[in-house]
């Protein structure tokens, strides 16, 4: 693969299966870049355990993710398919960047008290205030806060900076956390010498911005408590067309995307990223008809969207012997580029460089 091409990164905690949000907002975009960038596409095995997990399934999950990339169109032949764990440097350039991370960086990301507030800890407001205390009355039985949660976002950003990525595709989410990842390369190049590219945001020309079907004001998530919600693009398809059928439409009858319908905004929405057809040509299309027909021909185009993705997953998972082979040429792949980021940040922060 060229490295005349501009490279890009993108990685994913192993959680499950991925939704249809993945699927048509990243995954399908994701698979159109593959001929003008050099592509590394992760699976983060390390940033999984910073919350309570079951190894069986996390080894589980982690295999199946590969697969369902696979199967949305990740091509292996043109793209370096890899998990986190299998790459020496990770944890190493993540050990580098803490010693330079403030650690009210840390306690400041939105994600972090989030997470935080969950188990009834909170970050004390107020300038100059940046200690963490425990909310003794709001906190869960046995609640513990480990120090992962603090650190994941400088593992996210040794996972970028240690393949010396131009771009990293990234949702709103994880936004605060390409902003610190692009303040410690600098702050690294500051000290040390030029050494990292700042990364870049990618945006991708075209993504859909899928909604949650019980709640379209939220974005789907797989991990909502009402599964209903979500599409899954393993779901059965009468599972399916159960959940699409029993989506949240809105007030009126007239099929048309606006702010005040954002239920069926969404469902033109899908519609739309799977069919290519634009929201206005849907909307011309259901003059006259009502939301069991909208519901109706996006359960239709949903099943049939699915249907080779879910096809070609079942083969994968089966085949564990190609799965490994393809996270092995990926990984050795990744461990190059790795090795020769790594050499150089070992040598600009005075220690001496690893045989190999």
């Amino acid at each position: 693969m060229s490295e005349e091409k501009p490279v890009i990164l993108t990685c994913a905690q192993p959680t499950g299966v991925l939704t249809i949000g993945n699927y048509l907002g990243a995954i399908k975009n994701w698979a159109t870049m593959l001929d003008d960038y050099n592509c590394y596409f992760g699976v983060v095995d390390l940033h999984a355990i910073t919350v309570k997990y079951t190894p069986a399934e996390l080894r589980k999950n982690t295999l199946s993710c590969v697969a369902q990339y696979i199967a949305c169109g990740l091509d292996p032949e043109r793209s370096n398919l890899f998990i986190q764990s299998h790459v020496v440097g990770h944890t190493e350039l993540a050990w580098l960047l803490s010693c330079i991370t403030p650690i009210g960086d840390l306690q400041r990301m939105t994600q972090f008290k989030e997470k935080a507030a969950k188990l009834g800890f909170k970050v004390a407001e107020g300038e100059g205030s940046n200690e963490l205390k425990f909310a003794h009355q709001g906190a869960r039985a046995g609640a513990s806060l480990n120090s992962g949660l603090l650190m994941y976002p400088v593992l996210m950003a040794a996972d970028i900076l240690l393949y010396n990525a131009d771009a990293v595709p990234v949702g709103n989410d994880q936004r605060q956390h390409l902003e610190l990842c692009r303040d410690l390369a600098q702050r690294f190049n500051s000290t040390y010498s030029e050494t990292f590219k700042i990364p870049e945001p990618f945006i991708p020309k075209s993504g859909a911005r899928i909604m949650s079907l019980q709640d379209p004001e939220r974005k789907m998530s797989k991990s909502d408590d009402n599964q209903n919600s979500t599409l899954y693009i393993l779901d059965k398809p009468d599972v399916l067309r159960k959940k699409l059928m029993s989506a949240v439409t809105d007030s009126g009858g007239e099929i048309k995307a606006a702010e005040d319908k954002p239920g069926v905004s969404n469902l033109l929405q899908i519609h739309s990223a799977i069919s290519g057809s634009s929201t206005a040509e849907l909307e011309a299309s259901f003059v006259g008809k009502g939301y069991g027909d909208l519901k109706k021909e996006v359960a239709d185009v949903v099943i049939a969207a699915l249907e080779p993705v879910q096809a070609r997953y079942a083969e994968l998972i089966q085949d564990k012997k190609y799965l490994e082979s393809v996270l092995k040429a990926g990984a050795g792949e990744a461990q190059k580029r790795a090795y020769k980021v790594l050499g150089k940040v070992y040598r600009k922060a005075g220690l001496v460089e690893r045989p190999r």
